[in-house]
C-alpha cells in the first residue's frame, strides 16, 4: 500500500525550510510514502530571498516529494501580527482545493497513494478544518524547541483559570517567575516573548494551545539528547499532549549562494580559511535583525577592545520588519567609530549578507553571536561553535534562556529587551563593556559551555544516524500514521 502525507507550512522562511528536510528525509526512508508540500502566500517585507527559495522547491518536484505553490492576489504587507492569523485563515479554502485536487488526480490512477495525514506548522493551526474536510487526522510540526509546549501549555491553564496578569505594561520590569511544570528552574516573566504578554495577541497562542491538545502527534526540530528534562514531562502524560516526535535538528546545510555586494562569500571563507582554529568571533543576526547605529557604534568598540578577530554581518534596524526587511547601511564609514575600519583592517571583516552555515563550518570560527533563531542555536551546535545569545523577537528570548540558563550551551549578552524589535527600533542599548565581557566569556577556550557545546555537537549527530534517537523517532512517527489509518481501515 501506498501512502501520502500533506504538509502545510507557515509563510516564514525558517518553518518552511525546516519542514521540506523533514520531508526529504521521510520520503528517503521510506518507499511507501509520498509526500505533497503546500505553500501558502507569504507576508510581505522581511522574507529576504523566500521566492528564489519556492522556486527552487517547485524545479525539485517529483512524483514521491511535490511542491504545490498557493498564488494569492493580495500583495499588501501585513502590519499587525494579529492579521497574521487572519492570513492563514484566509488560506484554508485555497488548501483545501489544493488537497481535492490531489484526492481526485488520486482517483483516476490506479494503486495511487491514499492520504493518511495532514502536518501543520505550528502557525498554521487554523488547517486543522482541511484535514477534518478529508477526514484525516492532523499532526503538528514545531520548528522550535521542545521547551515552548510546556511553557504555552502552562500559559493557557492560568488564563483559563483567570490566573495569568502578565501585562504589557509591567512585564519587562517585572521579578516574578512562573513555575512551568517541564522546566528544570524558574521562568522569569521579564524574558517572556511579548506575544504572552500582549492582550492583542495572547488569545490567539492560548487557542493554539488547545489546538495542540487535539492533534494526533507532535513533532519537534529538536533532539532528545537536547532537551530530554522537557520531552520527559511532555511524554509523562501530565500535561494531556499527544505524542512527541523529537525528529531534529533538521538543517539545510548545503552550501548557500549570494553575498553582500561589497564582499563576494568566496572571499569571507578564503579569508577565514587563512586565520588559526576557533579564534574568530562570528556575528550575525538573521534575515530581520538589524541595529541602530548608536548600538552598532557600541558593538564596533567591543570588537576592537577585545582584539578578537571577527566576521560582522551588519544591517540597519528596518522601522517595521512586518514591513520591510533591514537593509545594509550605505556608508560604514560615518556609522561605525571613526578609523574602525582601517583598524581592524586585518583581524576582522564587516559584511552585509553572510553565508551562515558555511561560516559555522569554517574551524576557524571559535564562537557565535546570534540573535537566537532556534536553526540557527541548531546549526551553531552541529558545527560544535559555542554561542553568546542576543535576543531580539518572536520566541528568542525563550530560546536563549534554555540555551543559557536550562542547557549551559551559550552564554548571555542580552536575555531580553523594553521593545517589540518586530515593530520598531529599541532605544534599549547594550554597551560595549556589557558585550566585551561577553566576548570573553564566549572565547574561552577552556569554559565549560564550549566543552558542552562540543559533547551535545557530537549526539547531534550520533541523533541523525540509523540507530539514532532522531532517526527512531521518525520511523516511529511514520509507523503510528500508517497504523492509524489501517485501524480506520
Amino acid at each position: 500500500m501506498k501512502f501520502e502525507l500533506v504538509f502545510i507550512p507557515s509563510p516564514g522562511v525558517g518553518h518552511l525550510r525546516s519542514m521540506v528536510e523533514m520531508a526529504k528525509l521521510l520520503v528517503s526512508r521510506e518507499t511507501s510514502l509520498s509526500i505533497s508540500v503546500i505553500i501558502v502566500p507569504f507576508i510581505s517585507g522581511g522574507q529576504a530571498g523566500a521566492s528564489d527559495y519556492v522556486a527552487s522547491l517547485s524545479a525539485a518536484s517529483n512524483s514521491r516529494l511535490r511542491y504545490k505553490v498557493i498564488i494569492s492576489a493580495e500583495d499588501e504587507p501585513i502590519s499587525e501580527l494579529t492579521t497574521f492569523e487572519n492570513h492563514i485563515e484566509n488560506q484554508v479554502p485555497k488548501a483545501k482545493s489544493a488537497v481535492a485536487k490531489l484526492v481526485e488526480d488520486y482517483t483516476a490512477v490506479p494503486d495511487s497513494p491514499r492520504i493518511v495525514g495532514i502536518v501543520l506548522d505550528i502557525f498554521s493551526t487554523s488547517m486543522m478544518d482541511v484535514a477534518k474536510e478529508f477526514g484525516v487526522p492532523s499532526y503538528v510540526f514545531c520548528a522550535t524547541n521542545a521547551g515552548m509546549f510546556p511553557l504555552t501549555y502552562h500559559i493557557q491553564m492560568q488564563f483559563d483559570e483567570n490566573k495569568y496578569d502578565v501585562s504589557e505594561s509591567d512585564h519587562v520590569d517585572s521579578e516574578a517567575v512562573l513555575n512551568v511544570p517541564g522546566l528544570s528552574r524558574p521562568y522569569p516573566v521579564k524574558c517572556l516573548p511579548d506575544i504572552f504578554a500582549s492582550k492583542v495577541t495572547l488569545p490567539m497562542f492560548v487557542n493554539q494551545a488547545r489546538k495542540f491538545r487535539e492533534m494526533k502527534g507532535i513533532l519537534i526540530n529538536t533532539v532528545a539528547e537536547l532537551e530530554p528534562y522537557v520531552l520527559k514531562f511532555l511524554s509523562s502524560g501530565d500535561c494531556d499532549t499527544p505524542p512527541v516526535y523529537p525528529v531534529g535538528p533538521l538543517l539545510k546545510l548545503e552550501s548557500q549562494v549570494g553575498g553582500s555586494k561589497d564582499e563576494k562569500p568566496s572571499d569571507i571563507l578564503r579569508w577565514l580559511d587563512e586565520q588559526p582554529p576557533s579564534s574568530v568571533v562570528f556575528l550575525c543576526f538573521g534575515s530581520l535583525g538589524g541595529f541602530s547605529e548608536e548600538q552598532a557604534r557600541e558593538i564596533a568598540l567591543a570588537l576592537e577592545r577585545s582584539g578578537h578577530r571577527f566576521i560582522w554581518s551588519l544591517r540597519r534596524a528596518s522601522p517595521n520588519i512586518f514591513r520591510e526587511p533591514p537593509k545594509e547601511f550605505t556608508n560604514l564609514e560615518e556609522v561605525l567609530p571613526e578609523g574602525f575600519l582601517d583598524r581592524t583592517k586585518d583581524i576582522g571583516r564587516v559584511i552585509g549578507w553572510a553565508p551562515q552555515t558555511a561560516v559555522l563550518a569554517n574551524p576557524a570560527i571559535g564562537g557565535f553571536v546570534t540573535h537566537c533563531g532556534w536553526n540557527s542555536m541548531l546549526e551553531s551546535l552541529w558545527f560544535g561553535v559555542p554561542m553568546a545569545a542576543w535576543p531580539l523577537y518572536a520566541e528568542q528570548k525563550f530560546n536563549a534562556f534554555m540555551m543559557v540558563e536550562e542547557l549551559g550551551l551559550a552564554v548571555e549578552i542580552k536575555k531580553y529587551w523594553r521593545e517589540n524589535h518586530l515593530t520598531g527600533t529599541s532605544t534599549v542599548i547594550v554597551t560595549a563593556e556589557e558585550i566585551e565581557t561577553s566576548f570573553k566569556c564566549l572565547m574561552d577556550k577552556d569554559s565549560d559551555v564550549r566543552k558542552k557545546v562540543k559533547e551535545m555537537s557530537k549526539k547531534c549527530h550520533v541523533a541523525l544516524t540509523d540507530g539514532g534517537s532522531s532517526r527512531i523517532a521518525l520511523d516511529k512517527f511514520f509507523e503510528d500514521v500508517t497504523k492509524n489509518y489501517r485501524f480506520k481501515d
